[in-house]
């Protein structure tokens, strides 16, 4: 695909996104309706968000579920319109830009001493409830990664205190499991876990901080945390989802995680200066498995391996975020994510310039979320254009 039609697929996306005020609705939303889904105990909340993922056919407006601004993705469009200020020097890029901070700012998490992020709706499980806004790793770092480039595009010294401030969160109020290997970083304060994705992702924030402040102890923690990372990943380049350390019991999701972790360690050992070949070779593995295993030739990603569908636009995204990052390693990356866009442009990009949520063999769940969907997309392809070989004419095209 020429880079001049992934421009104008993302205008188009973009158009979409700013009219809409930057709102929408999200797939794990259900429990936002006026429907008291609580009183039916832990099944009542955990079943209807199952149901909200699943259901093609919108019906939050008849439960009084609202578009909302998601903190998350406020945080990766944050990204996304530094990086286009960046390239274009556009400055009605940075008045966005600036926006979406103010507004980041307004969401932070109720209540708690540090900056810090969570979801705009209650998310439930059968062993577990989490209120809104309960502040997660994940969630913060995404968050941190908007403001950590928007920080470098202005020299914000706001943007800089809530970096710094963010990183307290993450030392003081994640729980550490400590092993042998190292230490792996809570998904939550709620209670101590071992989720591979989550603990690299709250290093990174670490190692950005640390980038600009030269605080050790957040580089010796990153450090910590990058060696556990680096102990847990198979032979064969993949990681696992979680695991738990008391049996050694591993949870296996195979999907865009994948593409988190590869980014995240290799984004935590930049930021904080450190050179490790081991971390060099377990990416190398990684993408080689995320490449042949999680990706067919023509651009489509299998949802969760083995099962093929449905294509995830969160896959595609990631894999174009992936792909293009890693160009350096492989000669052929950066034109794989550009046949991951053009598939997915041509397949799930809606002429109204949104893309779908999921397609399956016979029919498309074409719910235009925002976080989910039109964050993640935006930003793919942002980085895509904005990579070696597209950068001239997304900045001919933008002016």
């Amino acid at each position: 695909m020429k880079n001049k039609l992934i421009v104008e697929s993302l205008n188009k996306l973009l158009q979409y996104i700013e009219n809409e005020k930057f709102r929408g609705y999200d797939p794990y939303d259900y429990l936002n309706s006026f429907v008291p889904f609580h009183w039916f105990g832990k099944w009542g909340q955990a079943i209807p968000i199952q149901i909200g993922k699943l259901n093609p056919i919108n019906i939050r407006p008849l439960m009084g579920i609202q578009k909302e601004e998601v903190p998350k993705g406020l945080g990766i469009l944050l990204q996304t319109y530094s990086v286009l200020y960046e390239q274009t020097n556009d400055d009605n890029y940075l008045y966005k830009a600036e926006y979406l901070f103010n507004r980041i700012l307004e969401a932070r998490s109720p209540k708690k001493k540090y900056y810090c992020w969570g979801c705009n709706f209650v998310w439930a499980n059968p062993h577990s409830v989490l209120p809104k806004y309960m502040p997660s790793g994940v969630v913060t770092s995404f968050v941190c990664q908007g403001i950590y480039k928007y920080y470098l595009i202005t020299k914000d010294e706001k943007a800089l205190e809530v970096l710094k401030d963010a990183a307290e969160y993450v030392m003081n109020d994640l729980p550490v499991t400590e092993t042998k290997d190292g230490i792996c970083i809570s998904y939550t304060e709620v209670e101590k876990s071992c989720c591979y994705n989550a603990s690299i992702l709250s290093a990174e924030v670490l190692a950005m901080v640390y980038s600009i402040t030269g605080n050790q102890d957040l580089k010796k923690r990153a450090l910590d945390a990058i060696n556990f990372i680096l102990a847990h990943q198979k032979d064969n380049g993949l990681w696992e989802y979680s695991i738990d350390i008391n049996t050694g019991k591993e949870r296996s999701q195979i999907d865009f995680h994948q593409g988190f972790i590869l980014n995240s360690l290799a984004n935590t050992v930049k930021y904080a200066n450190i050179t490790d070949i081991r971390v060099n070779n377990a990416i190398k593995k990684g993408l080689e498995y995320y490449r042949k295993e999680q990706f067919y030739d023509n651009g489509v990603s299998l949802w969760r391996i083995p099962k093929v569908y449905p294509v995830e636009i969160h896959n595609q995204a990631q894999g174009i975020i992936t792909f293009t990052q890693f160009s350096n390693y492989d000669k052929e990356f950066l034109a794989f994510a550009n046949t991951i866009a053009e598939w997915t442009i041509d397949n799930m990009q809606d002429k109204k310039g949104y893309f779908y949520y999921r397609k399956f063999k016979y029919y498309t769940n074409k719910i235009p979320y925002m976080r989910w969907s039109q964050a993640w997309m935006a930003l793919a392809l942002t980085n895509l254009i904005a990579s070696k070989g597209a950068r001239d004419v997304f900045i001919a095209t933008s002016s």
